[in-house]
C-alpha cells in the first residue's frame, strides 16, 4: 500500500468512525476505484449504503468483502442483515449460520446498525415464541438480543414480561429495575414493574411506580385503572383482617 492510499484510508476511517458517512463515502469510494483489494473498505461502504437505505449497493459491497476475505465474520453478519432487508430470508439464515459457526463467541465489534438489526431479529423471534407459549425459547432469544444491545430497553422490558408470565417474578423485577436505572423515563417498563409488584402483593411498591408514571404522563389510563384495582385489593384485605380480629 503506497503512502497516499495509506493517508486516504486513515482519513476515510476517521470520518467513518465519527459517523461522518458522507465524507467517509467520498474518500473510501475513491480508494476502491484505485484498488478493490481491501475487504474492510468494502465492508465500511456497505454499512454506509445500508444506512442510506441503498440495500442493493450494500449487498454488493458486503459480498465483495467476503469474496476478498471469506472468513470476515463482521461482513458476513452485515450481509445477513442486508439479505433480510431485501427479503432474501433463506440466504440471510444461511450466511448467518455460517458466520456463527466460524465464530466461537458472539461478535463484539460489529457496526452499530448490524448489532441493532440482529438484536431486533432475535427479539422478533422472541416475541413469536412468547405468543405461542414457548417461554424458555422466548427468553433465550431476548437474552441473545440483549447480549448484542444491552441498552435496548424495549427488549429488556419484553424479557421481563416473559419472565413474569413464567412465574419468575424476582427475575422479572430485576430486569425492569435495570431498565428503570438506565432510563427512568421509559414508562412501559415502570408500568410493568408495577404490575409485577402487584402480582406478588407488593402493593405499596406497585402504587409508587404507577404514581410516578402518572407524574410523567398524567393521562396514562392504564396506571389510573391499576391504582384503582390495588386500592380495592388493599381495602378487601384490610376488611378481611378486621373480620378475623373480631
Amino acid at each position: 500500500m503506497d503512502e497516499r492510499i495509506r493517508r486516504m484510508l486513515a482519513v476515510g476511517k476517521e470520518h467513518y468512525e465519527s459517523g461522518d458517512f458522507p465524507h467517509a463515502e467520498e474518500v473510501l469510494s475513491q480508494i476502491v476505484e484505485e484498488n478493490r483489494g481491501f475487504a474492510d473498505i468494502h465492508n465500511m461502504l456497505g454499512v454506509i449504503y445500508h444506512a442510506q437505505g441503498k440495500f442493493s449497493q450494500a449487498e454488493e459491497c458486503f459480498e465483495e468483502a467476503l469474496a476478498i476475505n471469506p472468513n470476515y465474520t463482521e461482513a458476513a453478519l452485515n450481509l445477513s442483515v442486508t439479505y433480510n432487508d431485501l427479503g432474501k430470508y433463506d440466504k440471510a439464515r444461511e450466511i448467518y449460520a455460517k458466520a456463527m459457526a466460524r465464530s466461537k463467541s458472539q461478535p463484539r465489534s460489529l457496526d452499530p446498525f448490524a448489532k441493532g438489526k440482529i438484536a431486533n431479529m432475535h427479539a422478533n423471534l422472541g416475541s413469536a415464541y412468547h405468543g405461542i407459549g414457548f417461554f424458555a425459547e422466548s427468553v433465550r432469544e431476548y437474552r441473545m438480543a440483549l447480549d448484542l444491545c444491552p441498552t435496548f430497553v424495549d427488549i429488556r422490558t419484553k424479557l421481563g414480561n416473559v419472565l413474569r408470565d413464567m412465574g419468575n417474578y424476582e427475575e422479572a423485577i430485576a430486569e425492569f429495575l435495570k431498565v428503570k436505572e438506565n432510563n427512568p423515563s421509559y414508562s412501559a417498563a415502570r408500568v410493568h414493574l408495577g404490575i409485577t409488584y402487584y402480582s406478588v402483593k407488593r402493593w405499596e411498591e406497585a402504587m409508587t411506580e404507577w404514581n410516578e408514571v402518572l407524574e410523567m404522563e398524567p393521562d396514562n389510563k392504564s396506571c389510573k385503572l391499576y391504582l384503582q384495582l390495588v386500592e380495592q385489593e388493599m381495602k378487601r384485605e384490610k376488611k378481611s383482617d378486621d373480620s378475623q380480629d373480631e
